[in-house]
């Protein structure tokens, strides 16, 4: 597996190897061993999330207060831009945000850990987005932050047609409203 850094400590970008042929291909798409070692930490996981989601769907920037999730995403069909944004008070790259293209063709993966709001927008007519969660969904604490935040100036791209945000996800807070980590 190749692991990459990206400019928000700990969000990495994990690829596995892929042996193909003219029959299609093999990765493996977990390994506890590798993934502990790549992350520098022992992570349990303990919800898989599959979603399904059509050109111009923005899902995010969604985090929990309490219950705190890393997540571990992929995407197995189509493309999306996956974005982590830092809001860890103490962080030095607090407010900051790392994006990447994950698609069925690179299998890269993402690693947000626990501390970052995370989101994507779907780049192709569809795509299904796979991702491992280091805790139980947890409605009464989730929060979300606004893709559009002037403060974050992330650098969503261009898909041809409009942004569409769930209702949750149009009254998200602003980064001068939202609750943050420590």
């Amino acid at each position: 597996m190749k692991v990459t850094a990206t400019a928000i400590a700990d969000v990495l970008v994990l690829e596995p190897k892929v042996f193909g042929d003219s029959r299609g291909f093999f990765l493996e798409s977990f390994n506890q061993g590798a993934f502990d070692e790549a992350v520098g930490r022992r992570v349990k996981f303990v919800q898989d999330n599959h979603s399904r989601s059509v050109k111009g769907v923005l899902r995010g920037l969604h985090y929990q207060v309490q219950q705190t999730q890393g997540k571990l995403v992929r995407a197995v069909r189509g493309a999306v831009f996956d974005v982590a944004v830092d809001i860890r008070k103490s962080s030095p790259t607090f407010g900051q945000w790392t994006g990447v293209e994950l698609t069925e063709k690179n299998h890269k993966q993402l690693w947000v850990p626990e501390g970052l709001a995370h989101g994507f927008l779907v780049l192709t007519e569809s795509a299904d987005v796979l991702y491992k969660a280091t805790d139980y969904y947890a409605p009464e604490h989730e929060r979300a932050i606004r893709w559009d935040d002037a403060k974050l100036e992330i650098q969503w791209p261009d898909t041809g047609v409009p942004v569409q945000l769930s209702a949750k996800d149009h009254q998200a807070a602003t980064m001068d409203s939202a609750e943050f980590f420590e």
